[in-house]
């Protein structure tokens, strides 16, 4: 009886690793959706007309591009520094916003206590499977998250503290702005290989501040 338990065991092993993919390099595009409420601001509304946000990891490097009617905002993370570099294009403003290992940590940190609790929903994203998970704030707000397990990236470093404690890669995330929700879904997943300029910082065309500078908080 042992012996077939053992073969059970190891089947489902070998089950689960096939099903998982194991990957160094994944493309997100995230659609945007945006539900106003009578208190929204429609100037708030229209900008997220036709947003996207494409999200590229690559082992421990993570560039995140956010576009909106307004323009781009980039932002380009080092895992192996711990450091960033925010790029915004609006109009004809160009701005290379630098981020130093500490400040990395600052801009998180409002996430470090954050909470989650896992619920018994699931859902398919982008043929994914993928987990439902309350995170809920310091303040008592609370938000929906669904991850996925599906897909294992090589390093978890491009999390930042608000999805560090989610067992999973997130393919979906609400947030509230201007008394708006605002839902991010993965619209596509591409597992090609990312070429490594994709996380090379400009060497011009910006204007180059510090995150000080920038009051980026």
């Amino acid at each position: 009886m042992k012996s077939i338990a053992l073969v059970i065991l190891i089947s489902i092993s070998s089950i689960l690793a096939i099903a998982q993919k194991n990957v160094t390099d994944v493309t997100l595009l995230f659609d945007i959706t945006v539900e106003s409420t009578a208190d929204s601001k429609p100037q708030v509304a229209n900008m997220f007309n036709g947003a996207t946000q494409t999200v590229y990891i690559k082992g421990a490097n993570h560039r995140t591009e956010d576009v909106n009617s307004l323009g781009t905002s980039t932002t380009l993370y080092n895992g192996n520094t711990k450091t960033a570099v925010v790029l915004k294009e609006y109009g004809a403003t160009k701005l290379l916003i630098t981020m130093t290992a500490q400040n990395w940590t600052d801009v998180n940190k409002k996430f470090a206590t954050v909470t989650y609790t896992k619920d018994a929903e699931t859902k398919k994203i982008a043929n994914y499977n993928c987990v439902k998970y309350i995170g809920k704030m310091p303040d008592g707000s609370s938000f929906t998250i669904f991850a996925t397990k599906d897909i294992v990236p090589e390093t978890t470093d491009y999390k930042n503290d608000l999805y560090k404690n989610v067992d999973g890669l997130v393919l979906q995330y609400e947030y509230s702005i201007s008394g708006m929700k605002v839902t991010n879904t993965v619209a596509s997943v591409n597992l090609r290989p990312i070429a490594a300029n994709k996380f090379e910082v400009p060497k011009s065309g910006y204007r180059e501040m510090t995150y000080e500078e920038s009051k980026l908080k």
